[in-house]
């Protein structure tokens, strides 16, 4: 290693340093030295970095405790290898001891290290998107997407309250809230800033869902318009419940969600209807009436009718007209779990090629079943829905159709 490194190549000196953590968790699983030749090289790689510790250690004050771990280690491997030399109780006890205080060494270096590739990736991607307008060109496009997934990925392995403390210090969230506003920006790296905020909300919520609803993230996802937007959206619905859905009603991005389903793009009106189901579940009596009044059902009755479209019904009609007497019996014998797995698997082969099936009913289910109304509230736009369905249906046998999907609601879906 070099002295100053870490400033100069922080790709490289990330690559070290995680090969450095493998070798700390290799030597915590193993820590005979002579147990392996992996574990060998593995004590040797660290004794290294010990050796250097003055030029590379000494001049950050948060390696101290770093510096210190590695001269532990290098006594314990001295003791065991001395006691290897004698035998007798004493050289026994000796070797077990310096055994396990070389794994416990080797487990507190693993945490050291972490916390180093912590700092260095954090200050990387402070930096790079800072300066993410400054000579862009695709390579350093492609640094700084490849930065923001690992830091992702990071973040994603769990809660760590020194991580958490550098993220607050670096005012990372700032900055992925200004990337994914900036519709300037290559859209990969706004929809990659995406992803991280989402993964910043499962890291904490407590600290992270108050600086969503404060901010404009929830505005700029709805006005990139994308698939991955929509899907961050959806996730971010998921995890904050409520009150995310509290604040897309109260800024009027409801009708615009709504829209969504008229999109050219498939995959796109999926989405959007994933956003409604999630919305409905979740939602409070104002964005349920948002919903219905940007006629949300009979947009809903138009794709079910759609060739995406269809009813669960039929389905199920379909299914039990195949079966033979025999089947019936045998699955009557082995009991209606059977029967009812089988059902579930071939909705869920239908639903993949007919994404609108049942939707109306699908929408009414998730307001019956959701955590956002009351008890009579639920019960008023049930009757609500039904008699916008009546107006919406084209046929009094569609009509028919999906009223009894929604009147059988949950015990059908």
């Amino acid at each position: 290693m070099e002295e100053n490194s870490p400033k100069q190549e922080p790709p490289r000196v990330l690559k070290v340093l995680e090969a450095l953590k493998q070798a700390s968790h290799d030597l915590q699983t193993h820590p005979s030295p002579d147990s392996d030749e992996s574990n060998s090289s593995a004590i040797k790689a660290l004794l290294e970095l010990e050796t250097e510790s003055d030029t590379i250690l000494s001049k950050d004050p948060n390696l101290s405790t770093l510096s210190q771990l590695l001269s532990r280690l290098k006594t314990h491997v001295e003791a065991l290898q001395k006691s290897r030399a004698h035998h007798g109780l004493a050289s026994f006890v000796t070797r077990r001891v310096s055994t396990h205080s070389i794994s416990r060494v080797a487990e507190s270096i693993g945490t050291e290290i972490q916390a180093w590739i912590d700092r260095e990736r954090v200050e990387s991607l402070t930096r790079a998107l800072k300066e993410r307008k400054k000579a862009a060109t695709p390579d350093k496009e492609d640094e700084l997407v490849n930065l923001l997934t690992q830091f992702e990925d990071r973040v994603s392995q769990g809660f760590n309250r020194e991580l958490q403390d550098l993220v607050l210090k670096s005012k990372i969230f700032s900055f992925l809230e200004s990337v994914l506003c900036d519709s300037s920006s290559p859209k990969r790296i706004r929809e990659q800033s995406a992803f991280v905020i989402v993964a910043l909300i499962r890291f904490n919520k407590d600290v992270f869902v108050g600086m969503v609803l404060m901010g404009p993230t929830i505005k700029a996802l709805i006005t990139m318009s994308s698939t991955c937007s929509m899907k961050v959206l959806c996730g971010l619905i998921r995890s904050i419940k409520s009150p995310l859905v509290d604040e897309i009603e109260s800024n009027g991005e409801i009708p615009r969600i709504i829209n969504f389903l008229h999109c050219q793009d498939l995959q796109m009106r999926v989405l959007a209807f994933e956003c409604v189901l999630e919305i409905g579940y979740f939602g409070r009596k104002e964005a349920i009436d948002a919903m219905l009044e940007e006629g949300l059902i009979e947009k809903l009755a138009e794709l079910q009718r759609s060739e995406l479209g269809g009813d669960l019904i039929g389905l199920e009609r379909c299914n039990d007209e195949s079966e033979s007497d025999d089947e019936k019996r045998r699955e009557v014998s082995v009991g209606r779990l059977v029967l009812e797995r089988r059902r579930e698997s071939g909705e869920r082969r239908f639903l993949e090629s007919h994404p609108f099936a049942s939707c109306v009913a699908r929408f009414a289910v998730q307001l019956e079943v959701g955590e956002g109304l009351r008890q009579r509230e639920k019960r008023a736009f049930k009757q609500q829905i039904l008699v916008r369905v009546r107006l919406a249906s084209m046929s009094d046998a569609e009509a028919a159709t999906i009223l009894a999907e929604v009147l059988w609601g949950s015990s059908m879906i």
